[in-house]
């Protein structure tokens, strides 16, 4: 049975690239949650006067990859000692921030942060936010590192560095 886990940690494409790469998962979309307007579009999100993250709703089967195994990747592959940005993303729309769907989640995410303090130098400013209405992001952010991605000199900076700490860190995890 899928389960849903939703993480911000900067730019979905970023983030998006990471998770696509783990055996268990099933889905994944880029969107925006968290913000106070309905149905907001990027060029309103990248604003940052919405409130929305961008972020990804990860569909991952538990029997293959558990929720908090998802998470000890989310806090290797991104920097959740930096309040509201990553890197050159400044902005409350990139912030760290990890949204529960149920207690268990919630329970499991705090060990994660504890798991995660004792790695960073530097205290943990992750949030962990109720759920609020999810917005997909539009069709071009889909899957955008398989695609335009590759050619973004943004994402050709940001990304690479994140799949080798994944690699580097998660071997037995990815998908052959």
């Amino acid at each position: 049975m899928t389960e849903i886990a939703i993480l911000a940690g900067g730019c979905f494409w970023c983030v998006e690239a990471v998770f696509q790469s783990l055996q268990g998962i099933e889905t994944i979309e880029s969107g925006y949650l968290g913000g106070h307007v309905d149905q907001p579009n990027y060029r309103q999100v990248c604003s940052g006067n919405t409130g929305h993250a961008e972020a990804i709703r990860i569909g991952f089967d538990p029997a293959r990859i558990g929720y908090g195994d998802l998470l000890d990747v989310f806090f290797a592959t991104h920097d959740p000692t930096q309040l509201n940005r990553q890197g050159n993303d400044i902005g409350t729309q990139y912030r760290s921030a990890i949204f529960p769907l149920s207690p268990e989640q919630r329970a499991e995410a705090r060990a994660a942060m504890a798991r995660a303090a004792e790695s960073w130098p530097a205290p943990i400013v992750t949030t962990l936010e109720e759920p609020t209405q999810w917005w997909p992001a539009e069709d071009y952010h889909q899957r955008y590192w398989d695609g335009e991605g590759q050619s973004n000199p943004y994402c050709l900076a940001v990304i690479p560095p994140k799949l080798a700490k994944l690699r580097k860190s998660f071997a037995d995890r990815l998908q052959g």
